[in-house]
This record gives C-alpha cells, structure tokens and sequence, in this order.
C-alpha cells in the first residue's frame, strides 16, 4: 500500500507533461525541464539576486527547492535580514563573509569558492563580498517553508530604512521608541535614512548614508573588536545622543539584530558552531577518464540534514556522457557552471521528454524516478552543479553500463524481456566496459577497432602458429 502513491504521483506527472507537450507544440515539450522562470527579486548598483522558480506543482517532492542567483560588487553588503526559507549557499566565484545567528549569537565565516554554507530559516543574516576588486557569484537553493504560501520566499528585513523598509518601522512609532527606549525622533531617523536597497555598496564613494558608514566601520573590524567597538560606533551615528542616554538606539537596534552576542565584551562560545563545506577540495565519488563527480550529503556535512538538501558537482570531459540513470530518492536540480551539453529525459511509458541543449547558467531539474542522461558536447567540457531533495546518499540506479542493471539482472529473465538470446543479450551487455561516465562516440569507436584489431591480431597469431605445428 506504500507504493501506491508513488506510482498514482508517476501517471499524474507523465499525464500533465503530455498534456503540457501537446498543448505547447514540439517546441515547448523540448524545453519543459528546464527552469525559465526567472524573476529578479533585488536589483541596486551594487548587486543583484534572481531567483528560477521551481517546477509549477507537477512534482511533490519535498523540500520544494527554488534556485538563487546572487551578484555582488566589491565591497558590497547584502543588509542583515532573515527568511522564510532555509538557504543552502555555494560561492561560486569571488569571497565573502556571513554573519548569521546560532542560538541567540552572532557567528561568522569567510567563504571561498567552492565553499558550501548553510543558513536556517528565521536566521538572521548578512552578506559581504570582501574580495578586492572581484565580483562574488552565489549559486543557492531555497527551500520554501510550508508555513508561508505567499511568492517564492519572502525576506524580512531588520536593516533598512525607506528602501528597503525595515520590518521594525511597521510597528507603531511609540511602540519602537519604547521597546529601544528612545525617542521617537531618534526611531524616525533610523528607519527613513536607508535609501540605496537591500544591496548596498561600502565604499566612500557610494556611502552616502550615515547607516552606510557605521557598517562599514562595523564589518572592518575583527571579530571581537566589534564588539568592543560597538559603543563608539554607535556614538559616531548618534551625534544627536545626549551623555545622559545610557545606550544609544544604534546600539540597541544592533542588539536586537545580532543578540546576546553584543552585549557584553566577550564573544559566547558554543560547542557545535556551523561551518562550511568545500565542495572543490572534496575527493570525487567517481573519477575516470572521461570524467569525475562529487556528491555532498548530511553524512558529509551535517547541517544538510535539518534542510534535507544535498549537492552534487559533475564534470565530463569534451563528448563524454554521464550514463543513463535515474535518482530513485529525490528530483534534482542543476546549474550548468561551465560549457555545453545536451539532457536528455524519458517519460516512464518509454518516450523521449527532452532533448534540449544547454548552457552556461541555465538552470534543469530532473524529476525523481524519470530515466536520463548529460552528454558534453564535443567543443569542450560540461561542468554542472545542483542540488537534490534529499539529504541521505543517493543510489543513482544506472540503466547502461559496466555497473548497471542491465549488468546485474543479465539472464533469462531479461533476454525473455528483449526478446534475444541470452548469448546475444550478453554481447550487447558486454560491449560497454566502462562505468557511470562513458567515452564520447569516436572514442568508443576508436576502442572498438582497436579491440578488433587486436582480436584479428591474435586470431592470426593463433592461426599461425597452427600452421607452424603443421610444418614441423
């Protein structure tokens, strides 16, 4: 009984695709699996985020999982904010640092490429590109929460003033003034000078703002520094502060932001902080001439475990294919990083899906259980990366190939299924002695020849040798 929904959640999907397919013409049926909608949910001059929407309920799968986009200029901040989703962060290009809160402190990491980070929904953070004089590029998943329905994921910013508006300015005015326990001039400052949007630039010839400024001496300083620090930069915003004011309302709205690490002159310590992950410097799972790829799951870096999340990276050589699998766990999603390829998808009644060419930044997603394959083209290598909506390893199950079911199930059972003979199955069996990524066609020819070449080389030895027998 388990099963049946499984296979009720199989024909609901391959019945939708051929309506969409039919509906759409040829044209659109080659394209379904891959994510066009692409919405740009921040723009400043001093970066952007586009988001590419998942796949409009055809696939239930669970985490429902959008892809992000983040571009940052150098020395950029992307303001502290927290979301309804939980975000699963991969740098791929530049450096930066984050700043989030883990059980009511302030914790901070420096990312490189490569580097994998997680950050829980209702976590407040922020963002910084601290490369000089390089762009820093995020690639992450959202994982929408069920707790919201509105869009794809909605930010709720603590920083901000009239762009863009702080959470805290829907309050009432003497509602703040009394929570901080300032004035409610003092209120009315702080939340109408931010104007340059939630991506905001730290440099001198950018920082308009008094906001602008503290943050940037803020994210100058080193770690414990900061908080030490707290006091004269709250002192340097607050020029209308009073010496009578026991805690400036920057102060303040900085403790509300970052917790209880801010309140005292010593940074808690706790015994399981996050960390990051570098997917670059991990060993591959599966590595051959042709090719390598690395698989990331909550056994290799726990805190996937809570998002239910995994990650995979893929690299094929110029002409060589990942073989025809299926994920019987989890749809997945991916990125192209780098060169061209073509997917190729099959509907579970044996129909070609997609067939559709790719390239660098387009965004597929794979649905659980549909049988499929990446090809490099033969101009050069296909790098792609994604994700996955499990966490546990995945089992790719592989359909061709040295490790595949063909190779395990290989019997009477089968040739009856092909209508062969089992000698026959064995043959076409056998031909591929490769595994999970197999060579380019001219390769797998050249191969063949060489092999039949060697063959007739030893058959005429053989027979040579033979003869030889009969002379002497």
């Amino acid at each position: 009984m388990g099963r049946i929904p499984s296979a009720l959640l199989v024909l609901v999907v391959v019945a939708m695709c051929c309506a969409v397919a039919m509906a759409n013409g040829e044209g659109e049926r080659e394209r379904m699996f891959l994510l066009q909608d692409m919405k740009r949910v921040v723009k400043t001059d001093a970066g952007e985020m586009k988001v590419a929407r998942s796949s409009k309920g055809w696939i239930s799968d669970r985490p429902n999982i959008h892809v992000g986009f983040v571009t940052m200029e150098p020395n950029s901040l992307f303001i502290p904010q927290y979301l309804d989703s939980d975000l699963i962060l991969f740098v791929r290009r530049g450096e930066a640092r984050v700043g989030s809160i883990y059980r009511d402190e302030l914790i901070e990491r420096r990312l490189k490429n490569g580097d994998v980070y997680r950050i829980p929904a209702g976590s407040t953070f922020y963002l910084v590109n601290t490369a000089d004089g390089q762009r820093l590029q995020i690639i992450c998943s959202i994982e929408k929460s069920d707790s919201i329905g509105w869009g794809t994921f909605q930010s709720f910013f603590i920083g901000g003033g009239s762009y863009p508006t702080s959470i805290l300015a829907g309050f009432e005015r003497s509602t703040i003034s009394t929570a901080l326990n300032v004035s409610e001039s003092q209120v009315r400052q702080i939340l109408t000078t931010q104007t340059s949007g939630p991506i905001i630039s730290l440099s001198n010839s950018h920082s308009d703002s008094q906001q602008s400024r503290v943050w940037t001496q803020f994210l100058e300083m080193r770690h414990r520094e900061r908080v030490q620090c707290l006091k004269r930069m709250a002192t340097h915003f607050e020029e209308e502060v009073t010496e009578e004011e026991e805690e400036p309302i920057m102060r303040k709205l900085l403790n509300s932001v970052f917790g209880k690490e801010v309140t005292g002159n010593h940074v808690r310590r706790s015994s399981k902080k996050p960390h990051s992950y570098n997917l670059f410097n991990r060993k591959p799972n599966f590595e051959n001439d042709y090719g390598s790829s690395v698989t990331l799951d909550q056994s290799d870096y726990s805190p996937l475990k809570r998002s239910g999340v995994g990650l995979y990276l893929v690299n094929l050589k110029a002409g060589s294919m990942m073989a025809p699998h299926l994920n019987p766990t989890a749809t997945e999603y991916g990125i192209v990083l780098r060169g061209s390829g073509r997917i190729q998808i099959v509907f579970p009644n044996g129909t070609l899906a997609m067939n559709a060419q790719v390239n660098e930044g387009d965004v597929f997603w794979i649905p659980r259980y549909f049988p499929f394959c990446q090809i490099a083209s033969q101009n050069g290598p296909f790098e792609f990366f994604g994700f996955t909506t499990s966490a546990r390893r995945n089992r790719p199950q592989f359909l061709v190939g040295s490790n595949s079911v063909l190779q395990s199930m290989r019997g009477p059972a089968f040739a009856a299924a092909f209508g062969v003979s089992e000698e026959r199955l064995k043959r076409i069996v056998n031909a591929q002695s490769e595994s999970t990524i197999l060579p380019s066609r001219s390769a797998s020819e050249e191969k063949v020849k060489s092999e039949m070449v060697s063959e007739a080389v030893g058959s005429f030895s053989d027979e040579m040798a033979m003869g030889f027998e009969g002379i002497f």
